[in-house]
């Protein structure tokens, strides 16, 4: 496919790109909104990456690809980010989180059903170390009952890889969440409408910590982290298909691929009323969500202290 990167946030697009390139795929273009980085950053990002082009508008850009990779720290700006792409019949995968309130998350939906080739999410969704042990005879590992993903940083930009990395564990079907309490981090109980149970541990530590997983069956504790330098790969090799068309089933049906995001938003309804259980189906669009110019604010001064 020929690929145009939108917005340079993170150190995401650098890593991505040179996978991309590997597997087959041409980056004819960047576009950066300026969220996050100074004027001329875009022009040195493409200079050192040898991407040949600098856009400065959406429409242009979605003229000259086949498929948009969107990286945006605003997760607010996903959608008006996304439409001209879809509106050119193009691919797009977001980078997590696709979403941080149900109203967006409508809007990709009401997409998908409309025929758009959209998937995303983060990479711990595919890590090869849970695809690995999930392919281990059921005779021997056992069925998940309850699992533990953590990670530190924040609760939602990055605390989702926990979410996903439990899903991509536990599979579909969390009906519920409750807050546990804070103790250095976040403590959230996921329920899945057949019993099992996962804890996701998110949020600021002392000092940044690996993504773990622990997972309880009726055969065995397994443990594991997986391995960063593979994670983007996972992600690439697990949605690369769809996108291009090679094939018509997406690496995840639209409800399942969204389910962390409501998961982390219902997580956030829990701890500001008092822990209460929230079930998923109470999330709707005047559930406050998470605020994506605010982290973008945030994040930018965290890069650039001197900003205004």
């Amino acid at each position: 496919m020929k690929i145009g990167i939108v917005d340079l946030d993170t150190s995401h697009p650098q890593g991505w790109i040179p996978v991309e390139r590997e597997m087959g795929h041409e980056v004819v273009g960047v576009l950066d909104s300026g969220d996050v980085h100074p004027q001329g950053y875009a022009d040195d990002f493409a200079a050192r990456l040898e991407v040949p082009r600098v856009y400065t508008d959406l429409n242009e850009l979605a003229h000259d690809v086949d498929c948009a990779i969107i990286h945006s720290c605003d997760w607010d700006t996903h959608i008006p980010k996304a439409k001209p792409f879809i509106e050119a019949g193009k691919a797009v995968l977001i980078d997590k989180p696709i979403a941080g309130n149900m109203r967006d998350i409508d809007q990709v939906r009401q997409w998908v059903n409309q025929g758009a080739r959209i998937t995303g999410g983060s990479s711990l969704r595919f890590c090869y170390e849970t695809q690995q042990w999930l392919a281990r005879d059921v005779a021997q590992r056992g069925t998940p009952h309850t699992v533990l993903c953590g990670c530190a940083v924040d609760e939602f930009n990055y605390g989702i890889h926990a979410y996903l990395m439990l899903s991509g564990i536990l599979g579909p079907g969390i009906v519920s969440i409750r807050s546990l309490g804070k103790h250095v981090q976040r403590r959230i109980q996921v329920n899945w409408a057949d019993g099992r149970m996962g804890i996701v541990v998110v949020g600021e530590a002392a000092q940044w910590q690996p993504f773990y997983a622990n997972i309880s069956t009726e055969m065995e504790c397994a443990q594991y982290q997986p391995n960063p330098k593979m994670l983007y790969r996972a992600l690439l090799a697990s949605t690369m298909d769809y996108l291009s068309g090679k094939t018509d089933n997406p690496p995840l049906p639209f409800d399942e691929l969204i389910e962390p995001e409501l998961a982390a938003i219902a997580a956030q309804e829990s701890w500001n009323h008092n822990s209460r259980e929230i079930m998923i189906a109470e999330i709707g669009e005047d559930t406050a969500g998470y605020n994506g110019r605010e982290f973008a604010d945030f994040y930018r001064k965290q890069k650039y202290p001197d900003s205004k």
